[in-house]
């Protein structure tokens, strides 16, 4: 795994908090859906918003392996 950075300042959410949150996922195939999980979870990007992309980009990291 990347070195593990803070994605969602408000939050204080991970990358290795967001990747935690995905484990288990029966389909990764939905990036959407995917944020929906790992905002559920992690209640990151759900503040300001400012990191919404980052999360998206991140996710989508993380599912391409």
């Amino acid at each position: 795994m990347k070195e593990n950075y803070t994605i969602c300042h408000c939050m204080q959410v991970s990358y290795a908090d967001i990747a935690n949150a995905l484990e288990g996922m029966q389909k990764m195939e939905d990036v959407l859906l995917a944020f929906e999980k790992v905002q559920e979870v992690t209640h990151c990007s759900t503040g300001c918003g400012g990191c919404h992309d980052k999360v998206i980009e991140t996710i989508s990291e993380i599912m391409m392996g």
